[in-house]
């Protein structure tokens, strides 16, 4: 193993790059069947179309107040670039990191490609999605493996050679980590700087002084309810991580499970992140630092949804929100990802 070129590929979901991008952007998303079926399959893009054209007014003015684009690009290239710098600090192996994108650029058919016309003989998969869903991870290894079926078809597009033996690529799948230690570590350590921003802190502890709203991206109730562990993963990591604040930060506070982004007619996981902020403020609650638990980088869903849309939404109900720093480059998620690369590599 250690002889071949070692690949490193983050999916992600990807998102519009301008304004002109968010209708073809929504209706890649939408015409995924894996995420939503729109009647027979093939009324599935017309359908799709439709949708995305009703949309993308309202998204486009979304995406306006956090500057006219999604950051997702960006910090998934910023992740990417120092998760190499740290894999080629301390190996004898040479790792090259990729980006595949679900629904916009760079897609993974164009990553692929990239990676045979290098040569890459090892590659690891790792879905930037925590929690599995075949929503999200699911839907993004699947199109990965599709597009590796595809290699011989390409090659000739692509100008690859393959040796004499017809060697192939060997991969590895990393699709899910909800519970990696070093990873509940990075998110322990951003909450517990998070809830010293809150001032002053109670006399006996964050006890009665804040509350925590973990806020999950939804997902249809349909899904859980066929088997998909979405729901689960995310119970698992907010347990763990709770443990952790008392033991290692001696954090105490009460804390709640919510869900945002929902979209369509479907029923969704409940209760939504507006309704529980609303309940909450009936309740008393003055300060609630909201945890967006399944997201590891910043978007539409944080930028817009959290920072602005629940913001002010608790401001007019007397509640002080504020929101835990996403994952982003923080020093120990890209320790995270790393010990995740090189513990699947070797096992």
């Amino acid at each position: 193993m250690t002889s071949m070129k070692q690949g490193v590929v983050l999916l992600n979901l990807g998102g519009p790059d301008s304004l002109q991008s968010v209708k073809p952007f929504l209706y890649n998303l939408f015409s995924d069947r894996e995420i939503i079926r729109l009647g027979p399959p093939f009324l599935q893009k017309p359908v799709a179309w439709l949708i995305a054209s009703l949309r993308s007014k309202k998204t486009e003015a979304m995406y306006r107040q956090i500057g006219g684009k999604s950051p997702i690009l960006e910090i998934t290239k910023a992740q990417a670039e120092a998760l190499e710098k740290a894999l080629n600090e301390e190996s004898r192996v040479s790792f090259k990191l990729y980006i595949g994108m679900r629904y916009w650029h760079p897609f993974i058919m164009d990553t692929v490609k990239d990676i045979i016309n290098d040569g890459v003989g090892h590659l690891t998969v790792l879905s930037m999605y925590p929690h599995y869903s075949k929503a999200t991870t699911g839907s993004s290894v699947a199109e990965f493996k599709r597009t590796i079926s595809r290699v011989k078809s390409i090659r000739s597009e692509i100008r690859a050679e393959l040796d004499s033996e017809g060697q192939e690529i060997e991969i590895q799948y990393i699709e899910q980590w909800h519970d990696f230690p070093p990873y509940i570590e990075a998110l322990a350590e951003l909450i517990s700087q998070g809830l010293s921003e809150f001032s002053p802190p109670s006399t006996k502890g964050w006890q009665g002084g804040v509350e925590i709203l973990y806020s999950a991206h939804s997902l249809p109730q349909s899904f859980i309810d066929e088997g998909d562990p979405y729901l689960d993963h995310i119970k698992s990591t907010i347990a763990t991580l709770n443990s952790l604040l008392l033991t290692r930060y001696s954090l105490r506070f009460k804390w709640h499970l919510s869900f945002q982004s929902k979209t369509g007619p479907v029923k969704w996981l409940e209760p939504t992140t507006e309704e529980t902020i609303i309940g909450l403020a009936n309740e008393g609650c003055k300060n609630l630092f909201v945890v967006p638990v399944s997201f590891v980088s910043d978007h539409i869903e944080t930028l817009y949804e959290i920072d602005i849309l629940y913001e002010k939404l608790a401001k007019e109900h007397g509640i002080n929100l504020k929101r835990c720093r996403a994952l982003n480059t923080s020093d120990k998620f890209i320790l995270a990802l790393k010990e995740l690369v090189m513990a699947k590599i070797g096992s």
